[in-house]
């Protein structure tokens, strides 16, 4: 905890311009970011559903047993307080947002600013997060994404790192930079959307590739998977209109410390659990990020074989070992084909 005191000395500065921030999911990393915007001077408000085992554990203890939340941030079960909130950021299943997206229309918040905290695909249509709240708020909505490396665990316990902020909206980018940043986290301009939302919806993928080596006791070969993941999902983003280079930055290949090797990695752990025949009950958004992906893939005619062999392996029970093994007997090929240059 000494981390965390050196560096709450200089937060309070952070925040140049106070803001009322509605916080939409009480999960582990949806009550850190409630609790850090509290920290760095913001007017924090956690939502979470009536009944749900988390909000219950805040308003009993204030405590989830990781983040203790000061008695400055308000607790709500009501969606409709995010008609006072000038921010509005969420953190849930991204499997859910379209859902909550329909809830939150009656009250036409149009105008607020979104932050999405998630990292995911809409397994039903493919879509991207920012193209699910853009349906429900209209084309010139001001929805951000907010993406990148650490763990709550870390964070807590004043370990700093380096995140992304993107938005189609350039503004409302530069805001929530300027908002957000503190000596805690250094936030970076995004610019390249597409990129940065595939990238990171992917390297769950990755993570869960990464678990089934560990699964399998063929660890070392976690840099030949980050090499080779960071490849193929470029190729993807460039398909899809982003920035190949994308996948080499914060979003992806940057991210890839605390999702393929951290033992607090959720995708991580479910893919070794998975590998072993243990139950592993946690959320790793992997899991149907990669059905979306192979989805997109087939579509665009973009070689995904890592994503492939996960989803075989989840999906369709095929043998881990031969999956896994099946990457060494692909046709030779130049490290880098599929390149725009080629």
């Amino acid at each position: 905890m000494d981390n965390l005191k050196r560096l709450e000395q200089s937060w309070h500065c952070a925040a140049k311009k106070r803001r009322r921030i509605m916080v939409i999911g009480c999960g582990r990393w949806g009550s850190f970011i409630g609790w850090y915007l509290d920290h760095i001077g913001h007017d924090v408000t956690l939502y979470g559903r009536e009944g749900s085992r988390h909000l219950e554990e805040f308003r009993k203890t204030r405590s989830n047993g990781m983040i203790t939340l000061e008695e400055s941030t308000k607790l709500t079960s009501d969606l409709s307080q995010t008609k006072e909130a000038d921010i509005i950021v969420i953190s849930i299943p991204s499997q859910n947002l379209d859902g909550l997206m329909g809830q939150l229309e009656k009250f036409a918040l149009g105008e607020k600013i979104f932050v999405l905290c998630m990292k995911g695909i809409e397994i039903s249509t493919g879509r991207r997060l920012t193209q699910v709240t853009g349906q429900h708020l209209g084309p010139d909505s001001r929805t951000a994404v907010w993406i990148g490396p650490g763990h709550v665990q870390e964070f807590f316990q004043g370990i700093p790192n380096c995140m992304v902020i993107d938005s189609g909206n350039d503004e409302v980018k530069h805001e929530l930079v300027d908002l957000f940043t503190s000596s805690l986290i250094r936030f970076y301009y995004g610019d390249d959307l597409i990129g940065n939302e595939i990238g990171a919806a992917a390297k769950n993928v990755i993570g869960i590739a990464a678990g089934m080596l560990d699964g399998e006791d063929l660890s070392s070969l976690k840099g030949a998977l980050m090499a080779r993941g960071t490849r193929e999902i470029s190729r993807l983003i460039a398909a899809m209109g982003g920035n190949e280079l994308s996948a080499y930055g914060l979003c992806h290949l940057g991210d890839y410390e605390a999702t393929v090797f951290s033992r607090f990695s959720h995708n991580r752990q479910f893919g070794e659990s998975f590998i072993k025949g243990e139950k592993f009950t946690s959320l790793a958004e992997g899991y149907y990020t990669v059905k979306a992906l192979v989805q997109i893939g087939e579509r665009m005619h973009v070689d995904l074989p890592i994503c492939n062999a996960v989803y075989r392996i989840l999906y369709e029970k095929a043998d881990p070992g031969k999956e896994l093994g099946g990457l060494f007997h692909r046709s030779l090929k130049s490290e880098f084909y599929g390149t725009r240059q080629e």
